[in-house]
């Protein structure tokens, strides 16, 4: 068996991605959350974490006096951890170069489109309005440019006619629940590498779109 991975997870809301991460901490999965750190004290992700023995800490950005200085004690604090992976679960920050570059190579992100499309922000709606026949997340390695690093797996669903941005939107929370707990045990098993060309699986580089699963 792989020895552990230890990850530290970001969150700043309620969590449902995380909550996703502990459930996948099954026997023969390597991965192990060791803490979970929130920019928000009302973090609803905070409780799940509490609930499964998990440390927590809170660091409110506004309370520093800029991003640098906010991402520097933030390093501090994941690094007391000494983990493995750091996982962004709906953190709702920008990082600083400085930040990306401490954790390159073990810093995963789950985004609500099919990258390259649709980076930022309200990426539901933009998809409905656009007429697309097909949205869903990916789960991407963390570069200095905004939603770009290479992905490492898409869950892809078809749009339904007339669906609303709530349909749609739970919908795709639903792939990003199970395509998360899998890039994380990928990562943990030595699996899923940050390579010069990109994203590998298994020793060969996977496409742009990464790896595919269709729901």
């Amino acid at each position: 068996m792989a020895a552990t991975c230890n990850v530290v997870v970001l969150i700043s809301g309620s969590g449902s991605n995380l909550q996703a991460l502990i459930d996948s901490q099954a026997e023969g999965n390597p991965a192990r959350i060791c803490a979970v750190i929130a920019n928000r004290a009302d973090a609803f992700g905070l409780i799940r974490a509490q609930g499964a023995g998990i440390p927590t800490t809170v660091l409110d950005h506004k309370a520093f006096d800029g991003r640098e200085a906010f991402d520097a004690s933030l390093m501090q604090a994941i690094d007391a951890y000494m983990p493995d992976l750091v996982v962004l679960a709906g953190f709702m920050r920008i990082l600083t170069p400085a930040f990306v570059r401490h954790y390159q190579g073990r810093l995963l992100n789950i985004h609500p489109s099919l990258l390259p499309k649709y980076k930022g922000l309200d990426t539901h709606r933009r998809a409905l309005e656009a007429g697309d026949a097909e949205h869903g997340c990916s789960v991407h390695f963390v570069t200095e440019e905004l939603d770009g690093g290479p992905v490492a797996i898409q869950a892809s669903l078809p749009v339904q006619p007339g669906e609303s941005i709530d349909g749609l939107t739970q919908r795709v929370h639903v792939a990003e629940h199970q395509i998360y707990p899998l890039a994380v045990r990928w990562f943990a098993e030595g699996r899923l590498r940050l390579a010069e060309q990109g994203a590998m699986l298994d020793g060969a580089i996977l496409p742009a779109s990464g790896y595919q699963i269709r729901i």
